[in-house]
């Protein structure tokens, strides 16, 4: 069994730095000291929450009456990263996902370059189907090895059985969709709990093609261009730094979830409501019917329903003073401050346009 150290609270295990104590804290090893714990829990009917960088959780202030497990695995493997397989590596879920994708690139393997920067673990990217700039994790992703803890067993989950879309997967329906979740949800957290992700991707020093336009701007090259992945990389990072997106314990701004809200897809008929200047992008339709539905920018919205950068309530919450879609902890915010910012911008975006904006952060206690 992991080691059962003090619990601290939530605040010291997330990026938002706020939530209260918790029940118990067991710190992994291996992975099968995260399906003991895990299956002990579940045992005794014990709730139980398997943390990797807590960069995508908003913690209640009351805490966590459970356990939880802390993946301290860092180890990447890397298999290969030549032949016409392609670069081939795997890392545990609890690895810092920087650390993956500065390796990566180190090793010359590209799709992971416009990924830098990005807190957290590597457990959680399948999970949310992490993204930047043009490209999400699902272009890099081979499978994913779990623990079920519906069938109580390990599996293998292919890319193509993972369900992966915009910010989501199956991993994480499962939370709150009894569907997903064979019968039953899992929250906070999902039936499959991540053990070991593996990556293939093209070995080469190239990056994949450049689809972001800002991406673009910054390297100096048309979209579509191709540049050495460690340039694209350095420019990702620089774009990030200057949003308050990569941590610094210094930076009230990069206190944060990341982009708290996802941006809107919506149907046709709805956003042709949207004023003629808001961003739009053709979008598969979240129904998985196969359409074509339109995303917006929920910064555009935000900004434009006056909630500019900076924008704060009474309190030590506030807006990022550098990207409208990060809710921040200006110093000793607790989690009722984030949740009333979110709610009067989640509000003001509905009012001004008749969009709701859903949180992308998992919500632990509270509710918005």
């Amino acid at each position: 069994m992991g080691a059962r150290t003090a619990a601290p609270t939530l605040a010291d295990l997330t990026t938002l730095r706020v939530g209260g104590p918790v029940g118990e804290l067991v710190e992994a090893d291996s992975a099968d000291e995260i399906v003991d714990a895990v299956r002990a829990a579940d045992d005794a009917g014990t709730p139980v929450l398997v943390l990797g960088g807590g960069s995508n959780l908003l913690a209640a202030d009351e805490g966590f009456d459970g356990v939880v497990v802390r993946d301290m695995r860092r180890e990447l493997e890397v298999d290969s990263v030549e032949g016409c397989g392609g670069g081939q590596f795997t890392a545990p879920a609890g690895a810092v996902w920087d650390d993956v994708v500065a390796r990566a690139v180190a090793e010359g393997a590209s799709g992971f370059e416009a990924l830098s920067g990005i807190p957290g673990s590597t457990g959680a990217t399948p999970v949310q189907n992490v993204g930047a700039y043009g490209q999400e994790v699902a272009g890099v992703l081979s499978h994913v090895r779990v623990w079920d803890r519906l069938a109580g067993r390990p599996r293998t989950l292919a890319l193509t059985e993972l369900g992966l879309g915009y910010r989501t997967s199956v991993l994480k329906r499962s939370l709150s969709d009894a569907d997903a979740g064979g019968g039953r949800t899992w929250g906070p957290t999902g039936r499959w709990v991540v053990l070991d992700v593996a990556f293939q991707t093209p070995p080469t020093i190239m990056s994949a093609p450049i689809r972001y336009p800002e991406l673009a701007r910054r390297l100096d090259v048309e979209v579509g261009a191709r540049v050495r992945s460690s340039e694209a990389r350095e420019a990702v990072l620089e774009l990030r730094r200057g949003k308050g997106m990569v941590l610094d314990d210094a930076d009230h701004d990069t206190w944060s979830a990341g982009s708290f809200f996802t941006n809107p897809i919506l149907p046709p008929a709805q956003a042709a409501n949207l004023p003629d200047d808001a961003p739009r992008f053709d979008a598969p339709a979240p129904d998985g019917s196969g359409e074509t539905w339109v995303k917006s920018s929920a910064a555009w919205l935000i900004d434009q329903s006056g909630f500019h950068k900076g924008h704060a309530m009474p309190g030590p919450a506030a807006i990022s003073t550098r990207h409208s879609l990060a809710l921040t902890n200006r110093g000793g915010a607790r989690a009722v401050d984030l949740v009333a910012l979110a709610r009067e911008v989640r509000d003001g975006v509905a009012a001004a346009f008749g969009v709701e904006l859903v949180p992308e952060p998992v919500l632990l206690g509270v509710e918005l």
